[in-house]
């Protein structure tokens, strides 16, 4: 009998350059940089390209991708027909988004070029920045279009971070929220292999576009076990604010007895715990660092002052409560802060955590078009294997 490893978990699928995650020790290395070094001083842009090319990119290079992601940013008229019908329908931004990359292929046919090869480099990367460009974009011009604005297309003097932010909000955003926006979306790149992550190389691995992976992988980040959580962690801070500002008692009891209540029934402290990591995710560490940056006087923001007495709280009755079971501040939490910080609504959450992962995506597309070979996992067959066929007059009702 073959062994059978449900969900993958355990199984080694690949060799890979481009993020090493060690859940023991919370630790996350990206292209060889510890994420603390590097999420703090890159550029998304200069993030990619590491990425990509397994080095840091000159000046020039760096010059020629901020110029093509501006280029890919600048969507068709038929992209923003499509994200102004789902906006009449009020879609999930996610949907819009999945949507408008579909479209890409009606301005650009290189996008949905098939026979992903190693030999086509050049051409996969531009294919790749085309598709990295475009997201942000899409996922501005549909938040405007949803409030009844017109979309703003990205400024080429301005770089990705900026641009994103400027083309949700209609302004130059300042340099610090530039600043905290691009040490994020450099944080959560990558991580492993990941189910949206596995869905790119799976697509890829047929040879596909690079165009069609990112739509597979985009696909497996709307799922709520994925890409879905920030939201409910930072729901859960609004919720106990509120119950201390109309009760008066203070926020630190209100969580103890929030946090012993779900975890007596069985709930899940959303924020708190990871899947890899066996202590502290330190992508945590770094949002929180950012924040401080960006909010450098306490008081400055009182959201973040709260949510830092909400997790010491979590932490102190988890770790009372489950002494064995390892539940550190994740990712999560931090995500919704900094995210919040910057004034992007919570719909905005997972679509920009799409802004960051899809430079993961297609390092991982690019590598796999590298290694050329195709994923083609199996499955053990566990159903009856000698049924006789019955015609459709003499089968009753619930006959197998």
């Amino acid at each position: 009998m073959d062994a059978l490893a449900r969900g993958l978990e355990g199984v080694v699928l690949t060799e890979s350059r481009i993020s090493m995650v060690d859940g023991q020790a919370g630790r996350l290395v990206i292209a060889g940089f510890p994420v603390e070094t590097l999420a703090p001083q890159a550029t998304f842009e200069e993030m990619l390209l590491l990425l990509w090319n397994d080095r840091l990119p000159t000046r020039a290079e760096l010059v020629e991708a901020r110029v093509q992601l501006v280029e890919a940013g600048r969507l068709a008229p038929e992209t923003i027909d499509v994200l102004r019908a789902a906006a009449r329908r009020e879609l999930l931004p996610m949907d819009a988004l999945r949507m408008g990359l579909a479209t890409l292929g009606l301005d650009d046919h290189e996008v949905n070029a098939v026979e992903l090869q190693a030999s086509d480099a050049r051409k996969n990367q531009r294919r790749a920045l085309a598709v990295v460009g475009a997201v942000p974009a899409i996922i501005g011009a549909y938040h405007r279009l949803r409030a009844g604005l017109e979309p703003i297309p990205p400024d080429p003097a301005l770089g990705h971070a900026a641009n994103y932010l400027a083309m949700l909000f209609g302004e130059e955003p300042s340099a610090a929220r530039v600043r905290a926006l691009d040490t994020y979306l450099n944080a959560t790149v990558d991580h492993g292999m990941n189910a949206s992550t596995f869905t790119a190389r799976v697509i890829a691995s047929t040879r596909s576009d690079v165009a069609s992976a990112v739509l597979g992988a985009l696909g497996a980040l709307k799922g709520p076990l994925h890409g879905g959580a920030p939201g409910p962690a930072l729901e859960m801070v609004y919720e106990l604010q509120a119950r201390a500002r109309q009760t008066g008692q203070p926020l630190s009891v209100l969580t103890e007895d929030h946090v012993r209540r779900v975890v007596g029934g069985g709930g899940r402290i959303m924020g708190f715990g990871h899947r890899v990591y066996r202590v502290r995710d330190p992508r945590a560490d770094v949002l929180g660092v950012a924040l401080e940056r960006l909010f450098p006087n306490r008081g400055d923001n009182p959201l973040y002052d709260d949510a830092r007495t909400v997790e010491r709280v979590v932490l102190r009755v988890l770790g009372e409560l489950k002494p064995h079971r390892p539940l550190a501040t994740n990712v999560e939490l931090y995500t919704a802060l900094l995210l919040q910080s910057l004034e992007l609504p919570v719909p905005l959450f997972t679509p920009t955590f799409a802004v960051a992962r899809v430079g993961g995506w297609t390092a991982h597309v690019l590598e796999q078009a590298r290694e050329d070979r195709l994923i083609r996992p199996r499955a053990i067959y566990v159903g009856p294997i000698e049924r006789q066929w019955v015609p459709s007059e003499e089968r009753g009702v619930g006959m197998p």
